[in-house]
């Protein structure tokens, strides 16, 4: 597309961790510096966490490339299994042949334990590296304890590498999970790029692109460092859509204005560029997603309570106050009004309502992970238990967890509660539940409280992922595609029959032919989601919200609900 009009032979800000473009900085050096010490001298666990986008897959892909010629390795890169399903998952990518016995736990680890011992005589060794171990199931943690027991008397014949989001810090830090981490040998936090580092970044992708000449004016630079905040991933996101613009503009370089246009057509939003400090993430983590702190007043599930209402009740003192100016036009007095006495004191300001980082602040006993589903759970009427992995619960209760990334505008759209992860200015993470979003204000929810704050608040402080759970037809979550054939289409069917109100026939057909395609691709379009044609979970999260479902909690609901409150409040 544009690679030839900017003389690339390639787009330098593609998302996929090709080591080629991996750039060291002094951070990324050092955290290949304990993944490489890992794989080769370390016995125990390396921990490596980062937020998300940081670059932590790039830094594997990096890692699998410099291992020495007697290393074996087996990458997990989907941790989300049952610990049988983990067992299994190890024994094929070190092509270790399955037992007859491929359903009991113990048959598997005797499997890989005669392996690794075989692997330790010929002067081979194992590594385990594990992507996503945000996700590993306590059950799956418990069986990767018990994989470092498998050891000579003089040495752990598995290294096993964990990497994951700051969440799997919180994971790991457990009480039940201690003897775990008491395993940890090396850990190492990779964090965002500063605006240094970030402008050599955006160069150093160019030149492996094939750049030779500047493309990016520095002020563009700076404007994808500050909205991106150094999260290498977002920085290719931008500067790849600001190169896009260019090339449409028939425009040789790229300024700051066509910047926060790409930024915009990203998020959907307006973009400010933020020049807060650098510490950051999203989110978050969750599927099992992070960590955090959070809100609101005391009110019964379900209720909302106006943000002024709820200071004394969730924050306590705040002792910041913002000072405001208010002026309105003057009116002249009647002649017959006595002015009133110089002497009267005038009302003192009233106390400035606390922003959501005050309040995520003063709410941080309240903010882990269990808090956050525990939310979650009480908006569908589930009860939530404490110390079980939560999209298990759900699956149990005919739902599933979708964790992914979007805009508060595409949050709006899907019209569902989700878990986000935020961070303030000093790094630290909350988890929180949108419950409510109108174009002006949020509401966040954490165990039975509420709180409104402005939405912009919400935006600063949040990088788009987010955790909802949603109901599949039929129980089953199954992508469909054009050319398939399944039960499923046959929902299809009916579904955009009833939300376009045009048949679709033969309606009791369960073909996905291109009629189907056809009107898959016209509803994606009027819902602005990707138009490709394919019904995959974002598609159908959305169908299931135009359909008006029963019993499934919807952002819009919180916001009807405060409205009706707020008129009756005006009526007394």
């Amino acid at each position: 597309m544009y690679t030839s009009f900017f003389g690339l032979h390639e787009r330098p800000f593609t998302i996929t961790p090709d080591p080629r473009y991996l750039f060291m900085s002094e951070r990324h050096a050092e955290a290949l510096a304990h993944l490489i010490y890992g794989v080769t001298e370390s016995d125990g666990f390396i921990q490596l966490t980062g937020e998300v986008g940081t670059g932590k897959t790039t830094l594997v892909r990096s890692v699998l490339q410099k291992l020495p010629a007697e290393a074996d390795v087996a990458l997990v890169l989907n941790p989300q299994l049952t610990a049988l399903e983990f067992l299994r998952v190890i024994c094929q990518e070190l092509a270790i042949d399955l037992p007859a016995e491929r359903d009991s736990p113990r048959a598997l680890i005797d499997s890989l334990n005669h392996y690794l011992l075989d692997a330790h005589a010929r002067g081979r060794r194992t590594i385990l590296i594990v992507d996503e171990a945000q996700n590993l199931s306590a059950e799956v943690l418990e069986q990767v304890r018990l994989l470092t027991n498998l050891e000579t008397s003089r040495r752990k014949l598995l290294q096993i590498i964990l990497i994951g989001q700051p969440e799997l810090r919180e994971l790991l830090a457990r009480n039940d999970l201690r003897q775990l981490a008491q395993r940890v040998t090396g850990r190492y936090h990779l964090t965002p790029l500063d605006e240094q580092d970030a402008l050599r970044y955006l160069e150093h992708r160019l030149s492996v692109a094939g750049a030779v000449q500047p493309i990016f004016t520095t002020g563009a630079k700076k404007a994808i460092f500050r909205i991106s905040r150094g999260i290498p991933r977002l920085m290719n996101v931008v500067a790849d859509r600001a190169l896009l613009g260019a090339y449409a503009e028939e425009r040789r370089s790229v300024d700051k204005r066509l910047v926060r246009r790409a930024a915009a057509e990203v998020t959907g939003e307006t973009v400010r560029e933020n020049r807060a400090p650098m510490w950051f993430v999203a989110a978050a983590s969750v599927a099992a997603v992070a960590v955090t702190a959070w809100w609101f007043t005391a009110v019964s599930p379900g209720a909302s309570t106006p943000l002024a209402a709820t200071n004394a009740a969730a924050a306590g003192p705040i002792e910041r106050v913002v000072e405001r100016a208010v002026s309105a036009p003057a009116r002249a007095l009647p002649e017959e009004t006595p002015p009133e006495p110089v002497s009267q004191q005038a009302e003192p300001p009233a106390p400035a309502e606390p922003t959501l980082g005050e309040l995520l602040l003063a709410n941080r006993d309240r903010t882990g992970t269990d808090d956050a589903f525990t939310a979650l759970f009480r908006l569908w009427n589930l009860t939530f238990q404490r110390g079980r992995a939560g999209c298990e619960q759900a699956e149990t209760a005919g739902l599933r967890c979708v964790f992914d990334q979007a805009s508060l505008a595409m949050l709006a759209q899907l019209d569902r509660p989700a878990i986000l992860t935020l961070r303030d200015d000093d790094g630290e993470a909350y988890q929180v539940v949108l419950a409510g979003l109108d174009s002006g204000r949020v509401a966040v929810d954490v165990g039975e409280q509420r709180f409104w704050v402005p939405r912009d608040q919400l935006a600063d402080m949040w990088l788009g992922q987010y955790l909802l759970l949603w109901q599949p037809p039929n129980n089953n979550v199954q992508a469909l595609t054009p050319g398939m054939r399944s039960p499923g289409i046959l929902w299809l069917r009916q579904t955009l029959t009833a939300i376009q109100g045009e048949p679709l026939d033969p309606t009791d057909s369960d073909l996905f032919d291109a009629d189907v395609e056809a009107r898959v691709r016209e509803y994606q379009r009027a819902r602005r989601l990707t138009v490709d044609g394919l019904v995959g979970q974002r598609t159908q999260i959305q169908m299931n919200s135009d359909l008006g479902v029963q019993g499934i909690p919807k952002l819009s609901d919180a916001i009807r609900s405060a409205a009706r409150i707020d008129s009756s409040e005006r009526r007394r």
